[in-house]
């Protein structure tokens, strides 16, 4: 520890600390105009100045760390006229009827306290500059703009973005943005942080403009992807006014996206449903709870007691808490009695799951964010991390920019590619024969952890023998990539150490999903990259909670805690003091097989656009068709409910209601209630236990809080028991965590595996069945983009939607230059299940021959076109692949 005598007051600090942090820490309040945490300091606007013994000229105490025996003064006479005049100074030309107007801007609070006016500082006139209102959530008025350069550099070192630049010298000094005309037209990805690092509101955030300053701020997690940003939500009267960062989260530090930050106004969207409501004769009708569930229960009563439990299926939700999941896979096996339950995550990462399950023994993320700035190299596959999975992207964007080394493997070329030192854009669907090439080259060039493999894996002579087949030569006619590209990457992977993956949907939905994973694998282990700092197997989800409700045992297979049906039954019976169901359960593609089959006859689905989001859409209508009732359970009257359910259970969102979420990292999170619910709308949870009473089990479902959920989960599974809502009030903790003073698992695997030696797969390639052909000649790949998230159904209602107003199909120009197509037009694309009209985008990011596009836009209904293909172990969709042809439409 340090000592430090600060204005005559003795203090203690650790090393590294610079003293405006210890100043913070210690309520020490000095002006510190360009200086943000999440910035390195700068000492530009010279406001923090203070007197340090020994020291000749007063010292920047932004970038003065403390060191021992230091003392320090920080508000003598002559430091207060010094800082009076430096900000007389940044004043000398600001509109000062702004003070007025915003008192609460950091900027506008240190001239009221040097009682800094119009007068004080001379001014004759302020300066004059149009106010840019193009952008849909910030506001940018430059005659605000004091020069601080905290949007240059928070810009550049958070988000790397690089909109903002310094131009011109002295008293021209000047700020501008990279585009010419409006901001909206400047490379902004509508992060948010240049307004939230903003003193004056130069650049500024148009809900705090509409809405004022919040009353208070309540920490949550953010209801989008898998990352499990904190959030500090912003409430007046009742109401969300505003979303900012969690500045010391460990998740996101202080960093958020456009959806996370501005994407929330879908709370009060005019058409969000807060009535139960029962359909009859085609229309719905508004009833009460005590109405709608009376119903639901008498229908799938009678339909359980007619065609056996069996009949019956559950889906839980990856946007709802791990409570809410576990309490729906609990219902669907005690009240139902079915093992007929399963949720999202079988059509996009239970590939990974059932992959690192096989292999490793656990079916999650290896390592924490925090490794990101462990790594020396980062291996990033089928992911486009900076747009569906911003913070992390951007997280490894900020590593790259400072010399860590980036192989993409990728058909498409994303934002990170262009970073990358080598870009692997293979054929779609080849994914087998180019990592088993790399796995070839590292064994063939000597590359391998000769130490690690003899002490960890079981089977490598084995995998020699296999892997021998699969030359870079071989693999190249296959996956279209040069092989020496293959052999620069596998050596750069093996020998620039610590080496991290990161994968996402463009390894897992493919036909062979499962066994992608499996040969990611397979490279972390033969060069010994997993189980320390920086390394790992690290899938990222597409989805807030969707690593929770699938350990929650929303899984036909699985019990909470990914405890086997097979081996766990009889545990379960005894912790649930109920019989439960031996039979083998469905998962969500075989419920539709059954249903066509006309096997399956009800279908209760919370929160997921099931028919939206499902491929072969028309296939899928006859599936939906087949059932005899359907509950959907959801904040609006998706596609799913619009077209075929009989009951609507109108639920909270995650900003009304308490619980927890799980992000890819395995961190358990706290979800906290920041406003009120409207209306009828119930938490999740709460229908489920309504439910649960309505059908005579109350007593398995007799909880008050979300709380009491939890600890009954913590007591089915071990690796959760020392994480209670106590101890994660502050920040999340990764589970395993098995006693109360257990600080949680931030890396698996660092010393053995649980199955203790492991087996490295061998993995044949069987190329996908869906072709292209002289009718369908182009490969039609799908996925997210930055501004919209999966069924569009809470970023389609809000302003997001005018960055974005609907799917594109990102087109080579080559190719639309073949077809005569231009930039905008409206296409015909057709496959052999379907067709859909959407704009073209000409775009280099595709290669010829190959399109990309959303699936956020329920006008375009792009599933309606998707083919029908699966992987060979969990039958995940093969949304990667499908064979189109395009079409001009006749005008």
């Amino acid at each position: 520890m340090l000592h430090v005598e600060i204005n005559g007051n003795n203090y203690s600090c650790e090393e590294g600390k610079t003293l405006l942090n210890l100043f913070h820490e210690i309520g020490i309040h000095v002006p510190s105009l360009c200086f943000d945490p999440r910035l390195q300091p700068e000492s530009s606007c010279r406001a923090c100045l203070v007197k340090i013994e020994g020291k000749e000229h007063l010292q920047p105490s932004c970038s003065t760390y403390v060191s021992d025996g230091m003392k320090v003064v920080t508000h003598s006479k002559e430091i207060e006229e010094y800082r009076k005049t430096v900000l007389a100074m940044l004043a000398k030309d600001y509109p000062f009827e702004e003070v007025a107007k915003n008192p609460d801007k950091e900027f506008h609070q240190w001239l009221h306290h040097y009682d800094i006016t119009k007068n004080s500082c001379d001014q004759e006139h302020a300066i004059n500059i149009n106010v840019d209102t193009s952008h849909p959530f910030i506001q940018v008025d430059m005659s605000r703009c004091i020069r601080c350069t905290r949007c240059v550099r928070i810009c550049n070192e958070l988000q790397g973005q690089f909109v903002w630049h310094v131009i011109e010298r002295g008293e021209q000094t000047h700020i501008i943005a990279n585009s010419q005309n409006s901001f909206a037209k400047s490379s902004c990805v509508s992060c948010g942080a240049c307004a939230d690092a903003c003193p004056t509101g130069a650049i500024e955030d148009k809900h705090s403009i509409k809405y004022g300053t919040a009353e208070k701020n309540i920490k949550s997690v953010c209801a989008y992807c898998g990352v499990g940003c904190e959030i500090n939500v912003g409430v007046k009267d009742e109401k969300i006014v505003g979303i900012h960062p969690v500045y010391d989260s460990p998740v996101n530090k202080g960093h958020l996206c456009v959806k996370g930050r501005y994407a929330w106004e879908y709370v009060y969207a005019a058409d969000r449903i807060t009535e139960p409501m029962i359909k009859e004769n085609g229309e719905w009708k508004k009833v009460s709870w005590k109405d709608a569930l009376q119903f639901a229960a008498k229908k799938l009563t009678a339909i359980k007691m007619k065609y056996g439990a069996d009949g019956v299926a559950l889906l839980g939700s990856a946007r709802a808490t791990n409570e809410e999941n576990y309490l729906i896979q609990k219902f669907a096996r005690t009240v139902i009695g079915t093992n007929n339950i399963d949720n999202c995550a079988r059509v996009c990462h239970q590939p990974t799951a059932k992959a690192m399950t096989i292999m490793l023994g656990t079916g999650a993320a290896t390592n924490s964010y925090d490794d990101i700035e462990q790594a020396k190299t980062f291996l990033v596959v089928g992911s486009n991390a900076t747009e569906n999975h911003p913070v992390v992207g951007a997280r490894i964007k900020q590593m790259v920019l400072k010399g860590a080394n980036l192989i993409i493997i990728d058909p498409r070329k994303t934002e990170l590619a262009s970073l990358a030192k080598y870009h692997l854009q293979l054929k779609p669907g080849t994914n087998i024969p180019l990592l088993n090439a790399m796995a070839n080259a590292m064994l063939t060039e000597s590359l391998v952890d000769v130490d690690f493999i003899e002490e960890r894996i079981d089977n490598w002579n084995d995998f020699k023998n296999f892997i021998t087949y699969w030359t870079p030569e071989k693999a190249a006619k296959v996956c279209h990539v040069h092989p020496q590209l293959i052999r620069d990457a596998a050596k750069l992977y093996a020998k620039a150490k610590p080496a991290m993956c990161f994968h996402g949907l463009g390894v897992t939905e493919h036909v062979q999903g499962t066994e992608g994973v499996m040969a990611l694998v397979n490279l972390a282990l033969i060069t010994g990259n997993i189980g320390k700092p920086g390394t790992g197997i690290n899938p990222l989800r597409g989805q807030n909670n969707v690593q929770g409700s699938a350990a929650m045992g929303c899984d036909p297979a699985v019990y909470t805690g990914m405890a086997l049906i097979k081996t766990e039954k009889n545990r379960f019976e005894d912790l649930w003091q109920t019989p439960l169901p031996s039979n083998k359960g469905l998962n969500l593609l075989e419920m539709m097989d059954a249903a066509a089959a006309g096997n399956l006859k009800a279908m209760w689905i919370m929160g997921y656009d099931t028919f939206f989001s499902l491929p072969d859409a028309n296939a899928k209508q006859k599936s939906f068709e087949s059932l005899e009732f359907v509950i959907v359970q959801d904040m609006f009257m998706n596609e799913t409910a619009k077209r075929f359910a009989n009951v609507f259970f109108p639920v909270a969102s995650s900003f009304e209601k308490e619980g927890t979420f799980m992000n890819s990292e395995r961190r358990i999170q706290k979800l906290r209630r920041v406003i009120s619910s409207p209306q009828n709308a119930k938490p999740d949870w709460e229908i489920v236990c309504d439910m649960a009473k309505t059908m005579n089990h109350q007593n398995l479902f007799n909880y008050s809080t979300a709380e009491e959920i939890w600890n009954e989960i913590r007591q089915t599974w071990k690796a959760v028991y020392g994480i209670t809502y106590e101890r994660i009030e502050d920040a999340g903790i990764q589970w395993p965590c098995a006693s109360l003073t257990d600080k949680g698992t931030t890396i698996l695997h660092t010393k053995n595996f649980p199955a203790g030696k492991v087996k490295l797969a061998k993995i044949k390639f069987a190329p996908s069945p869906e072709k292209t052909s002289k009718q369908y000649p182009f490969t039609l790949i799908t996925g997210r983009r930055l501004y919209h998230f999966n069924a569009g159904t809470m970023t389609y209602r809000t302003p997001v939607k005018e960055i974005e107003e609907t799917d594109l199909l990102y087109m080579h120009p080559n190719d639309a230059q073949r077809l005569k197509l231009s930039d905008g037009e409206e296409i015909n694309i057709i496959s052999k299940y379907g067709s859909a009209i959407l704009p073209v985008h000409i775009h280099t990011s595709s290669k010829q021959g190959e399109v990309f596009t959303t699936f956020s836009n329920k006008n375009v209904f792009i599933n309606k076109i998707t083919a029908p293909f699966r992987d060979n172990y969990v039958e995940t969709p093969e949304y990667k692949i499908t064979a189109v042809r395009i079409e001009k439409i006749d005008k």
